[in-house]
């Protein structure tokens, strides 16, 4: 008996499968959360807009690091790689909090791209001062978002939802945003 006429049909996969949603986004299924309906759909809402955001910033991240110049190049490309992975951290941990909630995290890049209100950086490359003050200004629009979200979720009793946003999310961006702007100040010169 040849290979070829061996009947494998158990082990090969079925290939281009497509299925119907089961879940639209901006929805939320029940769970026993102790929360109500109204609070539940608001933070996904609310969650969902900061992980958009946050996704952008990562991808900023990763860009700059990527095309870094100058004579802080090595000391920037991994400050900017550090970012990017605690970003990326925070992405997981923002899209688990809205599946929780039984809402749909928003995870296609031309989905979030609809979602994010951070602007569009040029393709090419930036000068490094314009490169991190873009990074500065993604990490306040994030850090406005955050803030305004976490009073409004606590209001609601969404307790899980206020934690994540300001223990993670805001301590996170405050301590980034730190490290960035030092690199945009001059250092003063050093007499003799």
């Amino acid at each position: 008996m040849t290979t070829s006429s061996h009947h494998v049909s158990g082990s090969q996969p079925w290939l281009h499968q497509k299925g119907e949603v089961i879940q639209d986004f901006g929805t939320v299924k029940q769970f026993p959360l102790g929360l109500s309906y109204e609070a539940r759909m608001y933070s996904c809402q609310r969650l969902n807009k900061v992980l958009a955001d946050t996704q952008i910033l990562y991808g900023l991240y990763k860009k700059h690091h990527w095309l870094m110049r100058g004579a802080t190049f090595y000391q920037l490309h991994l400050v900017l790689d550090k970012h990017a992975g605690e970003q990326l951290e925070l992405i997981d941990t923002l899209a688990e909090r809205v599946q929780s909630l039984g809402g749909v995290a928003v995870g296609d890049p031309r989905h979030v791209a609809e979602i994010t209100s951070i602007p569009r950086p040029p393709d090419g490359v930036e000068e490094v001062p314009a490169m991190l003050s873009r990074l500065l200004e993604a990490h306040e629009a994030i850090l406005i978002e955050a803030h305004d979200a976490a009073a409004r979720t606590a209001e609601l009793g969404d307790d899980g939802t206020n934690d994540l946003l300001v223990s993670q999310v805001i301590r996170t961006g405050e301590l980034q945003s730190w490290f960035l702007a030092e690199h945009l100040v001059d250092t003063p010169l050093v007499r003799s």
